[in-house]
């Protein structure tokens, strides 16, 4: 009586250890005075970092929350049928606010932008406008588990992991692509193009012109589509510099050329400017068709006026948008840093980064195997007896266990010291092997902590993940 979605829901991507850690959260979470010895959620990258700019906005631009233009109320006017293009002003004001953050260096026509209901949105609907049900897109490892639910499960597309190794920093090379490509066709995949997420989530580090150079390159001669996920474009806080995809086009002659309607771009608000509750995305193509489709899609799925009024009037502050950006830029910095030395204070380094809201840390000395069911339990030990939620890199389909996804800036910063304190003791306590009483308390208490995990915790630790260390 159900159809197959609800009977086979398990291709949904909900059961991994990057949402189990979730749920886990969201049982015992730290609280500094009501639950101190709660779990410390630090597998959601969320930007908390700049509110204070934002409610400052709010509270300077009464007529903008009051939905009035002029001291006159538009309340009516906003919440009547709206057109599924979205409002002019708000589609402007995005554009203009994507420019900026890129430097100004590429400018966007609204009338090549279609507004989804956050970035989830925007991938899966340019995975129904450009691919059919058993084509592949190739997205370089590792990558946002969230991938395995949006690209896959409504649309029925294939993902082809690009490998990369921690010997050249995780960075996409000529070889792999070839061996993605490769990899597909002896699958009997269609290949019909590359998603990347730049800046990248989870590495934090942005593409070089070396990477970019390759991507365009392996689209022209392929003749397939390049989707850029560039929803941490405003995250990048320190040298290299952030080059988006329209830059390339740009400084190599191609915006008006047939390899340009095979670029598309995911942009959004919910990294940017840190508000992933609004749910605001966007869809930036320069395929006529694509734009067409894609507003008749985002029909399922709108922003509502009221959204797009307010922040349109944000965004359109010029002077706000300046100092938000720049101010915002600043903190991540800092909070990068903290997380880093923090790290390094327990003997734990991170891969040089430049962006995101997150550090790719290496634990793989602390492996007690060198392999992905070793990573498993350094997770669970980490989740059920340090009490953080962190992200293993297997849930990121890292071709290297040892691999965590850290986040930084959904907290407080005294919340974070206290979580490296925790790390370091926890590291401290692996260290003392000659202390057999401790371990045993270590023992019992993961044995405990870990009962409620579901069984397919352990079926990954030993089945699927085995097959992650034949690659």
């Amino acid at each position: 009586m159900l159809s197959t979605k609800v009977t086979d829901c398990n291709a949904h991507g909900q059961d991994s250890s990057y949402f189990l850690g979730w749920e886990e959260y969201e049982k015992n979470p730290y609280d500094s005075v009501i639950n101190p010895d709660g779990m410390i959620q630090m597998g959601l990258a969320e930007n908390q970092l700049s509110f204070d700019i934002l409610e400052s906005w709010l509270d300077n631009n009464p007529d903008a929350t009051g939905f009035k233009k002029n001291g006159q109320s538009i309340f009516k006017e906003l919440a009547l049928f709206q057109d599924y293009h979205g409002l002019p002003s708000f589609k402007n004001a995005l554009v203009n606010f994507m420019s900026e953050i890129r430097g100004n260096t590429v400018t966007f026509d609204p009338n090549n932008l279609v507004l989804t209901a956050g970035a989830t949105s925007a991938n899966e609907t340019l995975m129904f406008c450009v691919a059919n049900l058993g084509d592949a897109f190739l997205v370089p490892t590792p990558y946002y588990p969230g991938f395995d639910r949006d690209l896959k499960w409504r649309t029925g597309v294939e993902i082809v992991p690009i490998h990369s190794s921690s010997s050249n920093s995780f960075r996409i090379t000529k070889s792999a692509l070839e061996d993605a490509y490769q990899q597909a066709q002896k699958q009997d995949l269609k290949v019909k193009g590359i998603l990347v997420t730049n800046p990248s989530n989870p590495l934090g580090t942005s593409l070089t012109l070396h990477e970019l150079d390759l991507l365009f390159n392996f689209i022209s001669t392929k003749n397939i589509n390049l989707i850029a996920d560039e929803v941490y474009s405003g995250t990048v806080f320190s040298s290299p510099s952030f080059t988006s995809i329209m830059e390339v086009l740009k400084n190599k002659n191609l915006v008006n050329t047939e390899v340009a309607t095979r670029v598309h771009i995911v942009s959004s608000l919910s990294k940017d400017l840190g508000l992933p509750g609004f749910r605001i995305g966007a869809i930036y193509s320069g395929n006529d068709d694509v734009v067409s489709v894609a507003t008749k899609m985002s029909s399922f799925g709108l922003i509502s006026s009221q959204t797009q009024y307010l922040l349109s009037e944000m965004l359109s502050d010029r002077k706000f948008t300046k100092t938000y950006l720049s101010e915002n830029r600043r903190r991540l910095k800092h909070r990068h840093e903290t997380l880093a030395k923090g790290l390094q204070k327990a003997g734990i380094r991170c891969l040089k980064s430049n962006s995101g809201l997150f550090c790719w840390v290496d634990m793989r000395h602390l492996l007690i195997s060198k392999t992905f069911q070793g990573e498993m339990e350094l997770w669970k030990k980490i989740v059920y007896d340090v009490r953080l939620n962190i992200s293993p890199g297997s849930s990121c389909h890292c071709s290297e266990p040892g691999w965590f996804r850290v986040c930084f800036a959904n907290m407080s910063e005294k919340t974070l010291i206290f979580a490296m304190q925790r790390i370091k003791s926890f590291v401290e306590s692996m260290s003392k092997k000659n202390n057999p009483f401790q371990h045993e308390q270590i023992r019992f208490s993961h044995a405990r902590r870990t009962k409620s995990l579901p069984k397919w915790v352990f079926s990954l630790s030993s089945n699927q993940l085995e097959v992650e260390e034949l690659r």
